[in-house]
């Protein structure tokens, strides 16, 4: 697990996580059979959706009823949701339960029955008009102070909580993310519909959450599109076949081990997310830096000492021959560059060190930038 750790760097529950490729949750049909059938090619897996109060178990069993969707239900969901625990038990996959129900109450309580071994995802992705209509699923996203005092409830319950939500629904997402992330939320799982990059760009802007990019991420060209956009992870749900996971599997393990940065991102001047300030040069012209500094608030010589402070002793810091006298100002492997590229070669940097490198310090300047939790805008 250590080479998993090395290449991706994922830890998540105080586990590692073999790869970035997520099982999302599909009422009825996602279990631990069904997750354990495919465990080789993810590192996390949400079994669920599961009902878990009165109210959800009635909405549930009206959209059952109808016969067009599955739906889990049972009498005792905690005792089932212990029994599918106990049979992903002593495998490498973590294991995450999407869940519904419509009162912090709930959720705290069967987190305090079934401890702090599984992620518990709340489910504010819903749209079926019985659950929203009970108060859970996309209920939560025009209610966010219901969403926020349950993650609260849960997080006082020591345990690592993820939010599954549909981008659009929420007046904006932005305030959706700052609102999740101060509430103390560990995971943002975002369905983006329609929406794209774009959007995954906008919120990976707004917090510094593990972030899992869901809908349609089925080629690797895909996948790649949302890791350079801000994604850290991506989930598969009607895709998540054998075939479809392995080969994503292969080909983002075989990417790491050449690029050395899985989910690298953009350079801010070719639409990257804030991870891409590793990359960027001095302020010292006109271009996507300056307005980007600007909106987060960073003067332009803090940013200066945060690169120069941050590489301080390390192999980042030489490059005399370079552009600024520094490879912390150097850009992305991908962007053709005979100054960087001599430096590397001189000072016996690999060009995937080197990416390693800029992702070390691009956690750096990220955890400057979303230093101070922001307030609670939910209420």
């Amino acid at each position: 697990m250590m080479d998993a750790f090395e290449r991706f760097g994922l830890l998540i529950n105080d586990r590692i996580a073999r790869t970035p490729i997520a099982i999302a949750s599909m009422a009825g049909i996602v279990d631990s059979t069904y997750v354990l059938e495919r465990s080789e090619f993810a590192g996390l897996a949400f079994i669920g959706g599961y009902s878990i109060d009165e109210p959800t178990m009635a909405a549930a069993k009206e959209i059952a009823a109808g016969g067009d969707r599955k739906e889990f239900l049972f009498d005792n969901p905690a005792e089932e949701l212990r029994h599918q625990i106990t049979l992903v038990e002593g495998n490498p996959l973590i294991l995450g339960i999407n869940l519904r129900g419509v009162t912090p109450g709930a959720f705290a309580s069967l987190a305090e029955t079934l401890g702090d071994g599984v992620v518990y995802e709340i489910d504010a992705h819903c749209r079926q008009p019985a659950m929203v209509a009970a108060g859970c699923g996309e209920y939560y996203l025009k209610h966010q102070q219901k969403l926020t005092a349950t993650i609260r409830a849960l997080k006082a319950k020591g345990v690592t909580v993820s939010v599954k939500i549909r981008a659009g629904v929420a007046d904006d997402d932005r305030v959706l993310a700052r609102n999740i992330w101060s509430a103390g939320a560990d995971i943002l799982h975002i369905d983006l519909m329609d929406f794209g990059s774009a959007k995954l760009r906008q919120i990976r802007n707004s917090c510094p959450l593990l972030i899992i990019a869901n809908n349609s991420i089925n080629t690797f060209d895909r996948m790649r599109e949302m890791l350079s956009h801000g994604a850290d992870m991506v989930s598969l749900a009607r895709k998540s076949d054998e075939r479809t996971l392995s080969g994503l599997d292969a080909a983002i393990s075989r990417y790491a081990d050449e690029d050395g940065w899985y989910n690298s991102p953009k350079q801010l001047c070719r639409g990257g997310d804030v991870r891409a300030l590793t990359f960027c040069c001095m302020p010292v012209k006109e271009c996507p830096l300056i307005p980007t500094l600007s909106r987060l608030g960073i003067p332009r010589e803090d940013y200066i000492d945060i690169k120069l402070g941050s590489v301080k002793g390390t192999p980042l810091e030489g490059g005399k021959k370079t552009c600024f006298g520094s490879l912390a100002w150097c850009c992305k492997t991908s962007s053709p560059c005979m100054f960087r590229d001599m430096t590397l070669k001189q000072t016996k940097i690999s060009r995937k060190e080197y990416m390693r490198l800029k992702r070390d310090l691009s956690d750096t300047i990220m955890g400057r930038v979303f230093h101070d939790v922001p307030p609670d805008e939910s209420s």
